[in-house]
């Protein structure tokens, strides 16, 4: 099964990819993290990315889709992948047309702006040993003090409140148009993303059967 999971910044769709990855065992395939092998492997559109990172400019689409093709043309793309992240925009879906890319099912996780930002807003990390916590739903023993390590609990850049707004601003505008246009091709389902991770997750395992 081919898929693409849509959802805002912070919607928990990472860790639905994940859940999927494991119960289908298809690969996740995250913008990211195929740019950083792409740019670490030194293919062609790997080099041509980080000529574009290192100059300090965003990469273009022509590039990211390229990297992409080249992904999914991969062994474990053979009985299917997730892409998460990818496309983000309506020109990014309609170069994935063309390339003749069969999508089965868009699982879109919905939560809620104000939840997103309580969410990710409240989220203090460990810079030294990288465990997470939050404000209010995991509090670690001694305020702003790592469990695991004891270093100094910070909030990254990406959790505070003006950048999470911007983020979802940006979010609304360029990526949540893919709804309509998937929705047009029959394969977009809806997941009502819940409080309880196990929850959302037995949501989108219903949608991948409906």
């Amino acid at each position: 099964m081919n898929l693409i999971l849509l959802g805002a910044p912070g919607a928990g769709k990472g860790t639905q990819a994940e859940k999927i990855c494991e119960k289908l065992s298809i690969p996740a395939i995250s913008t990211g993290n195929i740019l950083r092998e792409a740019i670490a492997g030194k293919t062609e559109m790997g080099l041509k990315a980080k000529s574009y990172i290192d100059a300090g400019k965003l990469v273009p689409d022509e590039v990211v889709i390229g990297i992409i093709n080249d992904r999914l043309k991969e062994d474990d793309c053979k009985n299917g992948f997730i892409l998460d992240g990818f496309p983000r925009t309506i020109p990014q879906a309609e170069a994935l047309d063309r390339m003749n890319v069969r999508i089965d099912r868009v699982i879109d996780i919905e939560v809620a702006d104000e939840k997103i930002a309580a969410r990710l807003s409240g989220r203090r990390v460990c810079l030294k040993c990288g465990a997470t916590y939050h404000t209010e739903y995991k509090k670690p023993v001694t305020d702003g003090i790592c469990d695991v390590c004891s270093a100094e609990l910070v909030q990254r850049k990406d959790d505070m409140p003006e950048t999470v707004l911007d983020r979802l601003k940006t979010y609304h505008e360029q990526t949540e148009p893919l709804k309509d246009f998937y929705a047009e091709k029959g394969i977009l389902r809806i997941v009502e993303g819940q409080q309880e991770v196990a929850d959302t997750t037995a949501l989108t395992f219903k949608a991948l059967e409906d």
